[in-house]
């Protein structure tokens, strides 16, 4: 018995199953671990492989291990179920990690530094909140056309609706009066604390030359630039720009066959806020696409054969290439050349 060279780790918040292997694949321990019990078992070990699902908390654990002098990957899930054997527990979970951890087609997920992780936080906190305002603004419309108070969507009926609840107020009953002005004062608040969270976004931003480049391409603002750039740590992990794209679920999905290729539309796999931000972009971009521009030219012409959500999609994915082919040479963004 040699000793351990790989060990697959089974993440959960208070048992973790712990599967170690040498370098002939003979198993040397096979056990479970309080949380407690983790970072002194790992500290004791000689370096070796640490293997383990990328999720919540194991950007914090591979930070940890590293430390000790282990090289730790990450995974993601999907990638390792197809090696769990039979049933569903948390050794067969482990050993699955060790095998797949080892293969050499395996593609790993880049260990997040806290700055990055702090960063998406506020992006992830942002869109908490927004989420948040679009509830209350719509419990308030439907409140209010309960009550014959009616008004148009968007930010402009937000404020037509505030007016029109300030100047009916004095016929509502006194409860929904009160709650009326609740929700409101909440919403009141809910901007300010999205406007706060914005502002620091555009402050790292500005102190970003990787961000800064990224905002010359169309339809890439300041909120997704700083996105991209805590999110992918390293463009060069990524072989091409379609790859790029594939990852970020912009790409066509394929269900071939007997020989017969099938697309049917894209994957919509991997970060889907990334995504949703790089299809918003591209519509905005569309809106103006009678304007002279590359990506605008290109975006009118497809719209003479195509649906406009359908060119949106298909202008985020050539702008998700874009972002990559910034990323990984340095240089600014030319419409010229793109």
């Amino acid at each position: 018995m040699g000793t351990i060279s790989t060990i697959g780790l089974d993440l959960a918040k208070n048992v973790f199953q712990v599967h170690g292997i040498d370098s002939l694949g003979n198993i040397l321990v096979r056990r479970r671990l309080r949380r407690g019990e983790v970072l002194r078992f790992f500290e004791t070990l000689p370096p070796c492989l640490v293997g383990m699902e990328a999720c919540g908390t194991s950007h914090y654990w591979a930070r940890a291990f590293a430390a000790f002098g282990h090289t730790v990957k990450m995974m993601p899930p999907i990638y390792v179920k197809p090696y769990v054997k039979r049933g569903k527990t948390d050794a067969a979970d482990a050993e699955a990690i060790c095998e797949a951890v080892t293969r050499p087609t395996m593609r790993f997920v880049p260990v997040k530094s806290p700055d990055q992780q702090a960063a998406l936080l506020q992006h992830k906190t942002r869109d908490l909140l927004v989420r948040q305002r679009t509830m209350q603004v719509n419990a308030l419309r439907g409140h209010l056309a309960e009550f014959g108070i009616i008004s148009a969507s968007g930010v402009a009926g937000l404020n037509q609706m505030i007016a029109l609840l300030h100047a009916e107020q004095e016929v509502l009953p006194e409860p929904a009066r009160n709650l009326f002005q609740d929700i409101v004062a909440h919403l009141r608040a809910l901007e300010q604390r999205i406007d706060a969270i914005e502002k620091q976004i555009v402050a790292a931003h500005r102190a970003n030359s990787v961000s800064r480049r990224l905002t010359g391409i169309p339809g890439i603002g300041p909120i997704t630039a700083s996105a991209i750039v805590a999110a992918v740590p390293d463009a060069s992990n990524f072989r091409s720009g379609r790859q790029f794209a594939a990852w970020l679920g912009l790409t066509p999905k394929n269900q071939s066959s007997g020989g017969k290729e099938r697309q049917i539309g894209i994957s919509k796999q991997g970060d889907s806020y990334l995504r949703r931000l790089l299809v918003l972009g591209a519509t905005a971009v569309i809106r103006l696409a009678r304007k002279e521009s590359a990506s605008r030219q290109w975006a009118a012409k497809l719209l003479e054969k195509k649906a406009a959500r359908v060119v949106s999609v298909a202008l985020a994915n050539k702008t998700a290439r874009i972002v990559w082919a910034v990323l990984t040479t340095g240089n600014e963004y030319s419409a010229r050349s793109a």
